[in-house]
């Protein structure tokens, strides 16, 4: 039967349990959705599907009812049935196999097991019904004994075998003649206790019939599975006249199922536990440490230095290292301990039963000791070793997620503190960042749900008089907070995604304003701050020259890009090789805050940025402070050495603007021209704004002159 045409009905009044079940299974059979136990039993009784999943906390009808009514029908007494349940007692289990349940599913369902259980059900209740079909011909034509595939024996009232087929001979490696007169018993492989066979009896006196799976031994003394159905063959008066048991050699697919079930638990390469079975084992050594009343430790363990002998000596030679040190890492573990690879070349190890941390440390230090020695790959001798994070339960009395994730940042800590070593997570940096998370949760919904948006302070030629355009800064119009600057919020994304994701936001709606001042014929430059992250990004340079496709009337030069000088002196070779790509689009640069960083004469030459841009820092005290004033004025005149423009940050007074343009500075932008405002307010701006006259005096004295 093609498993396309098996249909599974789900009874669950919330289906979106079975929601992810119901996803894998899909593709491979007909899944029917029923609500209740009550709609459940129309459907089935309508169409009786193949295979039943049934949930057991259900109102009105629970799962157990339901099964009752359903095993009560001739019509659906023989479907499988499988529990759906978070329950995991075994009173409930025995319970739900003495109703007539085939298998249990407890959530959270590990979607790969289910499938195999689902898949072997189905194919067991194949199995079922081919074998009573041929029960029901062997009474009525003894000649398809003798050509069945499956196994037959037949045994008189005394379980005596009178005959077997050739397939059973094939099966079990028995010729007819050696088996004749003894009893079936001699197959026993000793695997299933006495109560399993007694329960057998009991079905076979109950109900003339038991199928099931039997482990049994051949000649050979190799143990096979095999699918069996016995069926009791009674006389006109209701007498046993004889047992007919059908086998089916199931032993590829038991260990197909055992691959599966090796392949959902333990790494493929190390063979030890993978994170499926962490999971199972780290929650039964929460259990077993909370009875004990004694202390475990949860480690994560990050290999030193795999990148560099995965790049240098290849993969090969990266997965015999892997293999050798998940051998050393067990050998200095204690019986009761576990370790897991979880991927790549991090590994989890689960400590259990101490009472003072200083047997774990014991442990730690031996293992980090045997890690870091050198070893012996294709003739080339490599060392790596071993950062290793850890947290204490119950001394942290935290969830298995939250205990591998306190783990894991202290991990990091012992990188950072030179690695080769293991830490203790500390509670404290831990509610520092979940603080942080919690903030870029909230940064992250405020960018979907449209919460920011762009002001924009003019920056202007004050010798001149004239607008050279506008700086774009973000802001955040917080729903409770109100409207926030970017000091608010942008430092506690730094190093994150949200950086490329913020930025990105700006450039597009930086260039959506200029299109739209465009078209009202503004035609002037905005300049965006773009962070170091975000310009090393891969597709930097690609969504630039994306954003101009989706404006193709806008001229590139209109645009600037600010980048701070300190973040570009860290990789000068690749924010050079960004920036001369973005400036064959038509794009400039600026630096912005310069003069803070270390090395800006040395580095000034090779940066091919347009414009340097004075750090406010230096411009706010240069009327009083000799120092500051020698720097901008040393500023100023390297920019003309260099053949640069130059703009003064921070302007806030007239007096800053004059000094500025005695010293050779006419740009410049600052509260003393105009704070930053909504992009609305900008044009109206521009169009009434007088340039300073005190500075046009200043800077045409015979203007003045005239003027007077």
């Amino acid at each position: 039967m093609n498993s396309k045409q098996l249909k599974i009905l789900a009874i669950d009044d919330t289906p979106a349990n079975l929601a992810l079940l119901g996803l894998a299974l899909q593709d491979d059979y007909q899944i029917q959705i029923a609500t209740s136990g009550a709609k459940g039993l129309e459907l089935a009784l309508d169409e009786p599907p193949d295979l039943i999943l049934l949930d057991i906390m259900m109102p009105d009808m629970d799962g157990y009812e339901t099964c009752r009514r359903i095993k009560a029908s001739p019509l659906l007494k023989d479907i499988p049935i499988v529990f759906v349940t978070a329950l995991n007692e075994i009173q409930a289990e025995a319970l739900g196999f003495s109703l007539g349940a085939a298998d249990y599913l407890t959530k959270p369902i590990s979607i790969e097991i289910a499938r195999l259980r689902i898949r072997n059900l189905l194919q067991r209740e194949q199995f079922r019904q081919e074998l009573q079909r041929r029960e029901a011909g062997q009474r009525l034509a003894a000649s398809v004994f003798a050509h069945t595939h499956d196994s037959v024996v037949i045994t008189d009232s005394e379980n005596r075998i009178i005959d077997v087929n050739a397939a059973f001979s094939r099966i079990t490696g028995y010729a007819r003649e050696e088996v004749l007169g003894k009893n079936p018993s001699i197959l026993k492989s000793g695997r299933q206790s006495a109560e399993f066979y007694k329960a057998i009896w009991q079905s076979l006196n109950a109900h003339d019939h038991w199928s099931g799976e039997l482990w049994n031994r051949n000649k050979k003394g190799e143990v096979f599975a095999a699918l069996t159905s016995i069926s009791v063959v009674r006389d006109d008066d209701g007498k046993i006249h004889h047992y007919i048991g059908l086998s089916a050699d199931i032993t590829p697919l038991k260990n197909h199922e055992y691959d599966l079930e090796r392949i959902a638990h333990f790494d493929p390469l190390t063979g030890i536990p993978n994170r499926v079975l962490l999971a199972d084992r780290l929650a039964q050594a929460l259990a077993h440490t909370h009875r004990a009343g004694n202390h475990m430790a949860v480690c994560y363990l990050d290999l030193d230095g795999f990148k560099p002998v995965n790049d240098q000596f290849g993969h090969e030679a990266g997965d015999q290292l892997l293999i050798e040190i998940s051998l050393r890492i067990r050998d200095c573990l204690r019986a009761g301990d576990t370790v897991a690879r979880i991927g790549g070349d991090e590994f989890v190890l689960l400590l259990l039963d101490f009472n003072d941390t200083r047997e774990c440390e014991a442990v730690l230090e031996r293992m980090l000791c045997k890690v870091a020695e050198p070893l012996s790959i294709d003739d080339n001798q490599v060392c790596v070793s071993a950062s290793v994070g850890l947290t204490l339960y119950p001394d942290d009395l935290a969830s298995a997620d939250t205990l591998l994730r306190h783990a894991d940042q202290a991990m990091y800590v012992a990188k950072q503190r030179g690695k080769n070593r293991y830490h203790l997570f500390d509670q404290e940096l831990d509610r520092i960042a979940l603080v942080r998370g919690e903030t870029l949760t909230q940064i992250e919904s405020a960018l979907l749900n449209n919460q920011f948006e762009l002001y924009f302070q003019p920056k202007v030629n004050m010798r001149l008089g004239k607008v050279l355009g506008a700086e774009a800064l973000i802001r955040w119009r917080h729903p409770e907070r109100g409207l926030l600057s970017p000091a608010a919020f942008l430092p506690d994304i730094e190093g994150t995604e949200l950086v490329i994701a913020l930025g990105n936001w700006v450039l597009a709606r930086a260039l959506d304003h200029l299109q739209t001042w465009q078209d009202m014929g503004l035609n002037i430059a905005i300049s965006i701050n773009i962070a170091p992250r975000h310009l090393l990004h891969q597709d930097f340079v690609d969504t630039l020259k994306t954003g101009f496709a989706a404006h193709p009337q806008l001229r590139p030069h209109c645009l600037e890009l600010e980048i701070l000088e300190t973040a570009a002196l860290e990789d000068i070779g690749r924010v050079t090789a960004v920036m001369k790509e973005c400036q064959k689009l038509g794009v400039g640069f600026a630096l912005d805050d310069f003069g803070t960083g270390y090395s800006s004469l040395t580095y000034l030459k090779a940066l091919p940025a347009d414009t340097l841009k004075i750090d406010q820092s230096f411009i706010r005290d240069i009327l009083g402070d000799p120092e500051d004033l020698a720097i901008v004025a040393g500023i100023i005149n390297l920019t003309a050495a260099f053949h640069r423009q130059v703009i003064a940050e921070g302007v806030e007074t007239d007096e800053h603007g004059l000094l500025l343009l005695k010293l050779g500075c006419d740009n410049a932008q600052g509260y003393g021209i105009a704070r930053p405002m909504p992009a609305a307010d900008l044009p109206a701006w521009i169009s009434h704004w007088h340039p300073n006259r005190e500075w046009l005096e200043k800077s045409h004295p015979q203007a003045g002159a005239a003027e007077k």
